[in-house]
């Protein structure tokens, strides 16, 4: 298994070479491309080296052995035997002639079998005269069949095997039948011409192509990489100046020289950086004076209000001694004045989160006990709404070091909305906690949330039903600043929802404060957490 690792590791390394640069994938695949089409190239050429050197050898020999078989037979024709000794003597200088004729060193060797009965096979007395010691299976069997039952020429492809040099040689072997008049016996003699030349011809042509298809291979590779870092270079670095745009470095810009197209993607890439930065820079301007506008007139409001609130509290108490309607215009305007109280005290808030003012107050509490305070002090809101109000704790004490007012202020804002607008006659509180993490999960069963709307409920103003009577509304930051709360003590808050299945509300937050979460005890999706109870 060890050797697996070590052959691994460079695989995955290179794997992961070729998911990240385009560079290398280019040459890669020139390379392969340009490998297949040599192969083909290369074998296709071979292939006719190959056939016009074995047809140029196989005519040459045919040629050659029918001139001398000609000879052979003439010289028989002039030779004079009288006896069995002079039979032998006569073939046996035919055969020594005919080996002469070869030149040194010899191009061929002649093999002469014989004598043939009249059906054609050896007979008993049949024996072999050669120019060298040839193993019998030089001549293939199907040849020597072919050539005792029919006077002409024939030939085939074999390999030739000399006694005593262990190496075996491609050939072309000819054979034909003589006669020796004088006694009327028939013999084959055969020529076997050996393509050794041809041999080492095709192999030094091999070699040599396969010399010339590395060097091609090299030479394509490196003109690739030539050609490829030509324009994967520019691309590389628009992307090192995009990632640092992404990091707020709005003045980088692409260094463009000349006139071809990347010079005009660098030039069109340079403009659009100009026009983002401008934008970019309008925005943050535009930001910092809304920031600056909310802060100057949340805090410029607080003293005409607090001026407001004292009349308003001085009639309020008063409003007994008043005719109905100076009376109900005195309630009226207490409960205006405490929306536009809470409004100002969530302006106010959110203003100090855009400043980066706002502190987390730490200790160690259990969030159990925070729902259910939360769940006591709006048991009557519920029941006037006829909402149930039910705090489920799966895993007993939750404790984690949290702003105990921020939490609880989290909790209330999902609460209240779960009650006034949800349409849920009951409405969880879902407590549990994992070894780094705690969270609250706020589930109804109302009228839900549609596609999209789980990602703007925490948008500042936003509202679910632009429509909806400003009684009811709020101020339409409490999820913003519930977001705010969340962040700032290092977790999440979430949100779930789908028409007519109701929605749920996540709180996610680190056990320990100062630490990250990785994962949420509880699953935002309610059919998830159904069947994480029905397993239990």
């Amino acid at each position: 298994m060890r050797w697996l690792v070590v052959v691994a590791r460079p695989f995955r390394a290179f794997v992961g070479l070729l998911r990240r640069s385009l560079q290398t994938r280019v040459v890669l695949s020139t390379v392969l491309l340009s490998a297949l089409v040599v192969v083909l190239v290369g074998w296709a050429l071979l292939q006719q080296v190959a056939d016009g050197l074995v047809d140029g050898r196989q005519t040459v020999a045919v040629a050659e052995a029918r001139a001398g078989f000609d000879n052979a037979q003439e010289e028989l024709d002039a030779s004079v035997v009288s006896d069995s000794n002079g039979q032998s003597q006569v073939l046996t200088q035919l055969v020594n002639s005919l080996t002469s004729r070869s030149g040194s060193p010899r191009s061929y060797e002649v093999v002469l079998q014989g004598p043939l009965e009249a059906d054609g096979t050896a007979s008993t007395e049949a024996g072999v005269r050669a120019s060298a010691e040839v193993e019998p299976g030089s001549i293939p069997a199907r040849l020597s069949s072919a050539v005792s039952s029919s006077p002409g020429i024939r030939w085939t492809y074999t390999s030739l095997d000399l006694l005593g040099q262990g190496a075996s040689e491609p050939a072309v072997v000819v054979g034909r039948q003589v006669q020796l008049p004088s006694t009327d016996q028939s013999y084959t003699l055969y020529y076997l011409f050996s393509m050794a030349d041809q041999q080492r011809t095709l192999g030094l042509v091999t070699r040599a192509l396969l010399y010339a298809g590395l060097a091609l291979l090299v030479l394509v590779g490196g003109i690739a990489w030539l050609v490829t870092r030509q324009v994967v270079t520019p691309v590389r670095l628009a992307r090192r100046i995009a990632e640092r745009l992404a990091a707020g470095r709005l003045e980088e810009r692409i260094h463009v020289r000349g006139e071809d197209d990347i010079a005009r993607l660098g030039q069109s890439f340079n403009q659009m950086a100009s026009s983002l930065q401008k934008q970019i820079r309008q925005l943050e301007e535009l930001s910092r004076v809304q920031h600056r506008f909310v802060s100057d007139v949340s805090h410029e409001l607080r003293t005409p209000l607090t001026t407001v609130r004292m009349a308003a509290d001085v009639l309020f108490d008063a409003r007994d001694g008043f005719d109905p309607l100076t009376g109900r215009s005195a309630e009226l305007l207490q409960n205006e004045l405490d929306r536009f109280e809470a409004l100002l005290a969530d302006l106010l808030e959110i203003s100090r989160f855009d400043a980066g003012a706002a502190r987390l107050e730490v200790e160690e509490t259990d969030l159990v006990d925070v729902a259910r305070r939360v769940v006591e002090y709006y048991g009557s809101l519920a029941d006037r709404h006829g909402v149930e109000l039910h705090v489920v704790n799966r895993d007993g004490p939750a404790h984690a070091e949290i702003d105990v007012r921020r939490v609880q202020r989290i909790v209330r804002n999902l609460v209240v909305n779960a009650i006034h607008y949800s349409g849920s006659p009951r409405v969880e509180l879902v407590v549990a906690h994992s070894d780094d993490a705690v969270a609250l999960a706020v589930r109804d069963h109302g009228i839900g949330l549609e596609p999209g709307q789980a990602q703007l409920v925490f948008n500042r103003f936003w509202r679910a039903d632009p429509a909806r009577e400003r009684t009811r509304g709020g101020t339409g930051l409490g999820l913003a600043i519930s977001q705010e709360d969340a962040v700032l003590h290092g977790g999440w808050l979430q949100a779930w929802g789908e028409p007519g299945r109701g929605a749920q509300f996540r709180l996610t937050l680190p056990r320990r404060a100062g630490e990250d979460v990785v994962r949420s005890p509880l699953p935002l999706v309610p059919v998830q957490l159904a069947r994480l109870e029905a397993g239990r």
